[in-house]
Order: structure tokens, then sequence, then C-alpha cells
């Protein structure tokens, strides 16, 4: 029984560390704000099973992304606020991780829906 609990609060820190992410992060609002979008155009368009699941994995690869960048920046700027070049090489490679991660979603996401928004000016 006591594993259970232990199994269950981790649930309730993992999201409490999503919660106290967002909070703060504007880029991580922007994505979740481009996520609903992109739920909202899903739905509209009545995309097949398989776009669904292209939608989902680039939801779940830039929000990790970002929420990773946002650990890690919180973590070097801990260890030290001063300049450092190996704490702004790793803040700019994980900052750069997700920017990948956005541009890859937003082709994901031109391929998808933008055959859609062309038929439906025809």
């Amino acid at each position: 029984m006591k594993k259970i609990k232990k199994f269950f609060r981790g649930f309730r820190y993992a999201w409490q560390g999503i919660t106290d992410a967002v909070r703060p992060e504007m880029n991580l609002k922007v994505h979740l704000s481009m996520m609903t979008c992109v739920i909202i155009a899903g739905f509209l368009f009545h995309i097949s099973a398989y776009e669904w699941l292209a939608c989902l994995l680039c939801f779940a690869l830039v929000v990790s992304g970002e929420l990773f960048n946002c650990a890690i920046e919180r973590l070097a700027d801990r260890i030290t606020r001063e300049r450092d070049e190996d704490i702004r090489f790793v803040k700019d490679v994980s900052a750069g991780a997700v920017l990948f991660a956005a541009i890859m979603a937003a082709i994901c996401g031109l391929v998808i829906f933008l055959p859609k928004l062309m038929a439906l000016l025809n």
C-alpha cells in the first residue's frame, strides 16, 4: 500500500512541476496556445487518426522540450549568475533543441493542414 501511495504521489509532483513551469514561462504558454489551436483545427478539419498521432507526437516533443529547457535554465541560473561560457552553451543548446522541435512541428502542421485549407478555399 505504501508503494502505491508513493507511486501516485509521484504523479502529483510531476503535475506540480508542469504547473510551476507554465506560470512564469511565456514560451511554454505560447506552445500550449498553439497546441490548443491545432486541436481545434484538428476537430474542424476532421483530421485522420494518423494525423492526430503526428500532432500528438509533435505536442509531446515540443512541450517536453520546453519543460526540459525550463529546468535546465533554472538549474544553470542556480549554479551561477556570472557569465560562464559552459553555462551559456548548455542554455543555448537546450533552447535550440526546443526551437528545432517547434520548427519541425510547424512543418508537420503545414503538411497536415495546408492541403485542407487549400481545398476549403477552392
